[in-house]
């Protein structure tokens, strides 16, 4: 399959030509081919998966050899001072499992840490802070996966890593702008503000930028595995920098309380995915403390009582974004850390729920906010037998949308999706002195007050709305997809999915289609130039409305597994700088 031959259906011929324009950096967005394949936002990333592959890796390792370039590439988005999201399907063993490596609460958090006296304090002030740093669970990931399912060491896999690192890339016009949005929060940081900014402001693009510092982490990695993170002197810089954040002359920020006994007792965890069927596809996804693949699942369940394929295209996308508003007023309303709350999962995700969901829906007229449903009466799960009192309020919070997703195969047939993160476009904002990564603020993705199911507690990992995502058919791979954008993550995956399956795209295309991302708000969020659109026009007379501001939405990759035997690797063909896709020659 090349781009020339992608059949046009029910997209925009412009649409088309963006996808498919030359790439900025000489990134292909596109590639096909028999081998091991790879889908990142970046460049380098995607080289280092395939130099792994064709070294014998398999796609654990190479998932691995990408995730740690990205983290010298966009170090922004993600990072080892992050955590995670991963699914693997096993070939061999037809079988999928996660491993959740999301950050967790050091022990010492209490539930009112970003409220006081019963109010929250302001989003960006809990941001840059060493309170806003969970344990980050990235380097356990990735040991746990490698030791469990790989084939090749630390050392091996970070090797390509490390290159970058010490030799450097070339920013371009997206990092930059994303260091000219984090300026004021990066001054606050001395270490953050050397190393990306100059006299205040973001370096150039076509600036080389080396990452010494973090070189020597890799190298750290390699020769003294996971223990050299989350013990010794390492582990000792980063509770320094959460509990003395190391800010610039006159600044305060606020201190975090982590210990050594923090880092040296996180776990990630295997976890059984979710599981929901749609339209003759089994869609496999993240399980809690990820509320994307229940949310995701919900709004399938909702959206397969339409026949959607007879309609057109815009009462279809009026559907789209009533079943997206349903599920996400039950997302918000009952989900967060199994380890913490019983949440009725089973009910959540049944088709009789969905059936009861879908009756709310008013397919000539939108609904604007929607309230949760009763997923207990629905509840098949003994473990969960009490309802609360009352279902939270249900709202839409703000969720930082900035984090990375990539997708590798191999040539036997594994498959990982892995979305990890440091939470904002810049994490904390605060760089480990000497180490050259930056710390996560994912703490901020707890509801500030309560009483809800997200509320901090120590030891707790907030919701997250990442969403790797595999589907099957007859029993084979499919596709797979996932995305950055903070809760617009499970909208830009969900649509992506009625893209491709109803509205009958080729991936390119639904991949790069304009992105709406309802989520229960006042407001449905839209990208720059969607509001003056035809498309936007049409879903208006049903009574759909949009948010005065416009921002990029995600940055997704996919993978398709072609019926003939042959794969088709995704990524962005115009946002973030355009994104990498590679597929291994014959012969390896």
């Amino acid at each position: 399959m090349t781009p020339n031959t992608l059949p046009q259906r029910l997209t925009s011929t412009i649409i088309i030509a963006l996808a498919f324009s030359a790439p900025a950096w000489g990134k292909t967005p596109v590639a096909s081919g028999t081998g091991g394949a790879v889908a990142t936002i970046s460049e380098p990333a995607s080289q280092a998966a395939l130099a792994i592959l064709n070294k014998g890796g398999n796609a654990v390792d190479a998932a691995v050899a990408a995730a740690a370039t990205l983290g010298v590439t966009d170090p922004f988005s993600c990072g080892v001072g992050g955590g995670g999201f991963m699914v693997i399907y096993l070939a061999r063993e037809n079988r999928v499992i996660t491993l959740d490596h999301r950050e967790v609460a050091p022990a010492s958090f209490q539930s009112d840490a970003f409220a006081s006296g019963g109010k929250a304090m302001d989003f960006d002030s809990a941001v840059a802070s060493g309170m806003a740093v969970g344990v980050p669970g990235t380097v356990r990931g990735w040991h746990d996966a490698l030791d469990r399912y790989g084939t090749m060491s630390f050392k091996q896999v970070l090797a390509p890593a490390i290159k970058v690192a010490q030799d450097g890339f070339k920013i371009n016009d997206n990092f930059v702008a994303l260091v000219k949005e984090n300026e004021k929060k990066f001054a606050l940081f001395p270490e953050t503000a050397a190393r990306y900014m100059r006299d205040g402001k973001a370096l150039p693009a076509g600036t080389v930028l080396r990452n010494a510092d973090l070189a020597k982490t890799y190298r750290l990695l390699s020769s003294g595995g996971v223990k050299a993170f989350y013990s010794g002197k390492l582990a000792q810089a980063i509770v320094d920098s959460v509990n003395r954040p190391p800010v610039a002359a006159g600044v305060s920020v606020r201190s975090g309380q982590m210990s050594l006994a923090d880092l040296a007792n996180y776990e990630a965890r295997w976890r059984q995915p979710v599981r929901s069927s749609y339209r003759g596809y089994e869609l496999v996804g993240m399980p809690l403390p990820s509320s994307g693949g229940v949310t995701i699942a919900e709004a399938l369940n909702i959206l397969e009582g339409f026949d959607l394929k007879s309609m057109p295209r815009e009462k279809a996308e009026h559907l789209y974004m009533e079943a997206a508003r349903l599920a996400f007023a039950d997302r918000n309303a009952y989900l967060a850390d199994p380890e913490y709350v019983d949440a009725p999962v089973a009910g959540l995700v049944s088709k009789e729920y969905a059936a009861r969901r879908r009756e709310l829906i008013d397919p000539t007229q939108a609904h604007h906010h929607a309230q949760p449903g009763d997923p207990y009466l629905f509840q098949q799960d003994p473990s969960v037998p009490l309802r609360p009192a009352s279902a939270a309020k249900a709202r839409l919070l703000s969720e930082s949308a900035h984090t990375t997703h990539l997708a590798v195969s191999d040539k036997d047939g594994n498959i990982v999706a892995y979305t990890f993160t440091i939470e904002s476009w810049g994490g904390s904002g605060i760089t480990v002195p000497g180490y050259g990564f930056i710390l996560n603020n994912e703490m901020t993705d707890f509801d500030f007050t309560g009483p809800h199911p997200n509320v901090p507690e120590a030891g707790k990992r907030p919701r997250s709305s990442m969403s790797p995502t595999i589907a099957f058919r007859n029993g084979k791979p499919a596709f797979t997809i996932g995305s950055p954008g903070g809760a617009t993550i499970v909208t830009t995956v969900l649509q992506t999915i009625f893209n491709h399956i109803d509205l009958g795209m080729e991936m390119p295309a639904a991949l790069n289609a304009p992105r709406i991302s309802e989520r229960n708000g006042q407001a449905t969020s839209i990208e720059p130039g969607f509001a003056d659109s035809m498309q936007a026009r049409a879903l208006e007379r049903f009574g759909q409305r949009w948010d005065a501001s416009a921002e990029e939405i995600g940055a997704a990759n996919a993978i398709v597994f072609n019926p003939d035997g042959t794969v088709t690797a995704v990524s962005e063909g115009k946002r973030h700088g355009v994104g990498s896709a590679l597929v291994q020659k014959r012969g390896h």
